[in-house]
């Protein structure tokens, strides 16, 4: 149990560290992830106004019964990667949200680059 709270306490201090030095604006916002062990979720965000340009996740009906591995991650990304590219948002800060670069946070990414975002 102590190991659990170790990794939360080092996360959040990680998370508070990013945060600092990046923020969101409308024609440039902060492309926010959080992993959980059932779901993910990924919102752009303009820290600006305190409001939610688009969002998506494993919550949703067209993502139901989707897993958080590096596949469905991809497709997270893409959908993000699209909405807000309907929305004419070209640019983001992504704000790995103090998880590691690596895996599901990683196709995410890749997912959303491929979409046509710019990081």
């Amino acid at each position: 149990m102590k190991r659990v709270q170790e990794k939360q306490t080092k996360r959040r201090r990680r998370k508070l560290h990013v945060r600092k030095n990046i923020s969101g604006t409308a024609e440039r916002p902060r492309l926010s992830v959080y992993r959980s062990n059932k779901h993910m979720y990924v919102q752009a965000i303009d820290d600006t106004s305190n409001s939610t340009i688009a969002a998506a996740s494993t919550m949703e009906s067209e993502f139901s019964g989707l897993r958080v591995n590096v596949e469905n991650a991809k497709k997270i990304g893409t959908a993000i990667g699209e909405r807000l590219k309907e929305k004419k948002v070209e640019t983001v800060v992504f704000d790995r949200n103090g998880f590691t670069y690596w895996g599901v946070i990683r196709s995410l990414a890749d997912g959303a680059r491929e979409a046509g975002l710019k990081f």
